[in-house]
């Protein structure tokens, strides 16, 4: 017949031993199960003389366990750290060398990191960044190449395009961002045509506000915002979801099994964005281009006919293409740098969060590059 031993309720008493020293005497068990007691019966610590050595008797414990002892050099850690000199007595070889291993792992009082600047640290962080770069770069021109291999493969054979997999893209990167898209759009056409309608009114030009603004959105703010919402939204969804896939091995299992990644997860997720921004760059240009009418409208009282007459001398049909032609290239750099980030999570959720980070201020800062160059390269042929 097996029975429970009744634990020994812990106790404390606190005794003057002499002008110079005063004793804390515990007895009882200090274990795991009396903890919670203990903890109870050390509150009420308060008499503590800081002028006396107060030395902790441990002598009258039953029973001593990791907890225990923990909770006593606690005790003795805050006495301390208030001014009182504290020492132990009483203490079995046994019950030292305790006290001995919960000292060596006392996590150490916590330093702030400083890493002063150094001309070596600098040029260290600009190679690291530099070599990170190089890498990234060679991981998108080894997705591009499969994706080129791939393609070809699809064209050969068409049956083996997942068209249920790029619909089911193309909804959740076009059809559900349709709305911010036309929102965001909206607000920051009215925001152009607000602004330099009350500049240019100062000069009585206020007229040329229509051309600024259909000009700035149809060749650079729509193409620019759409792309960087698409970057936000779908990239960082992209990344999240083959990073999701990466830490629980299916992306492993696709390997096993014999198909390819990039013909299973990348195509789809590319060719449906880039089907997906140029529309939604379309939808943008009008959307920013009905909120710079309803302002100029009412801000510079310029109605809805006048102002479409002034669009159609600013605007030709090569400044509508202009920002159209872009949004498949941004589409593309915003899907490879979604991917190829996605492809690179570890099995932790840290890593996760940060290649889904990255993935968003890389394909910003690059469709922001891409733009610039597209920009160069219209003005050349004068378009």
């Amino acid at each position: 017949m097996a029975f429970l031993e009744k634990n020994i309720t812990p106790e404390m008493h606190l005794e003057a031993d002499g002008p110079d020293r005063q004793f804390l005497s515990l007895s009882g068990d200090w274990t795991v199960s009396t903890i919670g007691e203990a903890e109870r019966e050390l509150a009420g610590l308060v008499d503590v003389s800081k002028d006396r050595l107060t030395c902790i008797d441990v002598s009258r414990i039953e029973h001593l366990d990791t907890s225990g002892a923990w909770l006593i050099h606690r005790t003795r850690g805050r006495l301390e750290f208030e001014g009182r000199k504290v020492g132990l007595a009483g203490v079995t070889p046994v019950r030292q060398s305790l006290f001995d291993e919960i000292e060596r792992h006392h996590p150490p009082s916590w330093k702030p990191e400083r890493n002063p600047f150094t001309i070596l640290g600098f040029l260290e962080a600009v190679g690291r960044q530099v070599v990170d770069s190089g890498r990234d770069g060679l991981a998108m021109l080894h997705i591009l190449g499969s994706l080129g291999v791939v393609l070809a493969a699809v064209l050969r054979d068409p049956k083996r395009l997942r068209g249920i997999s790029i619909a089911v893209q193309f909804d959740r990167s076009c059809i559900g961002a349709v709305p911010i898209v036309a929102l965001m759009s909206f607000l920051i056409g009215a925001i152009i045509s607000q602004q330099g309608g009350f500049y240019l009114k100062q000069f009585g030009v206020d007229i040329y506000v229509v051309d600024l603004a259909g000009i700035l959105i149809l060749r650079e703010i729509g193409v620019i915002l759409t792309a960087i919402m698409v970057a936000g939204r779908s990239g960082s969804a992209f990344t999240a979801e083959l990073g999701a896939m990466r830490m629980q091995e299916e992306v492993d299992a696709l390997h096993v099994i014999g198909l390819s990644v990039t013909e299973v997860l990348v195509l789809p997720r590319i060719l449906a964005l880039m089907i997906a921004l140029p529309i939604l760059t379309f939808i943008s240009d009008m959307a920013a281009l009905f909120g710079s009418g309803l302002i100029t409208w009412a801000y510079l009282d310029i109605p809805p006919a006048a102002f479409l007459a002034e669009l159609q001398t600013a605007i030709t049909r090569e400044t509508l293409l202009v920002g159209i032609v872009k949004a498949p290239f941004m589409a593309l750099i915003v899907g490879l740098i979604a991917c190829v980030e996605g492809l690179k999570v570890g099995g932790s959720s840290e890593s996760l969060g940060r290649h889904t980070t990255m993935s968003v201020v890389k394909a910003i800062f690059l469709v922001i590059v891409v733009d610039g160059f597209f920009a160069i390269f219209f003005a050349a042929i004068g378009v």
